[in-house]
């Protein structure tokens, strides 16, 4: 069980710092702001989904995770 949720821990720390950093950046990249506010609500809810399916990997709810 703490190894669950060490793994859980982890998982989430990493996939704020990659969403952190995708946000970082996308300002960097000229593009008009209704597709900059398209892209990061499509990035929120793919990272969303990612944690959702990692949490639910490693309870067990769905096919487990190997990590």
């Amino acid at each position: 069980m703490i190894s669950t949720l060490i793994s859980i821990v982890l998982l989430l720390v990493v996939c704020g710092v990659i969403l952190w950093a995708i946000q970082a950046l996308l300002p960097m990249v000229p593009m008009p702001p209704q597709f900059r506010t398209v892209i990061q609500v499509l990035i929120t809810v793919i990272v969303v989904l990612v944690i959702v399916w990692i949490i639910a990997g490693l309870l067990g709810v769905v096919a487990p995770l190997r990590l």
